[in-house]
């Protein structure tokens, strides 16, 4: 594993998991799961999404509000990152704490819960990463990711397109 001092990460589509880790002293960093090279941040993850997010325009707690308006979810909503990219991620545990995982939706192969009551996840790529999370709530997450995400693609490719006088010109079809 890699410890990067470069402090400037974006998630891309190739970032599977941001995954807290607890150092010696205490603090929080960042295990960045990618698909071909896993590295270390010294930032926590949730710092990480709201950085990523802001590189794509927005913030975190923007796109924390932007769930819950299309979906009503309250507590630990999926996010957005970049819709053009089909980035989709979703928080472990309240997106508020320091120690908060989050994991991207696409790359979710398969997820078992064990009997310590956490679950282990395997992505696309073969890894896998244990989290102290149950199946049924790990399950929740995913459920409500691909909620958001089929309001999202559904929105973006069912959009009429409008002139500059904001009048209907055709309509977009996939």
């Amino acid at each position: 594993m890699t410890y990067v001092q470069n402090k400037e990460y974006e998630i891309n589509p190739q970032t599977m998991a941001l995954v807290a880790k607890q150092g010696e002293r205490g603090q929080v960093f960042t295990e960045v799961i990618e698909r071909s090279e896993s590295f270390e941040l010294p930032k926590c993850p949730s710092e990480v999404v709201d950085d990523s997010c802001r590189y794509f325009a927005s913030s975190l707690d923007g796109r924390l509000s932007g769930t819950k308006q299309v979906t009503s979810y309250t507590h630990k909503p999926p996010i957005v990152i970049s819709e053009a990219m089909g980035i989709y991620f979703f928080p472990i545990i309240s997106p508020k704490r320091k120690d908060c995982s989050w994991v991207a939706h696409k790359y979710i192969r398969s997820y078992k819960g064990e009997p310590d009551n956490t679950t282990t996840v395997q992505f696309a790529n073969g890894a896998s990463i244990n989290f102290p999370v149950s199946d049924g709530m790990f399950a929740n997450q995913v459920q409500r990711t691909a909620h958001l995400r089929v309001i999202l693609e559904d929105r973006f490719h069912s959009s009429p397109v409008v002139d500059a006088r904001g009048e209907r010109v055709a309509e977009t079809f996939s």
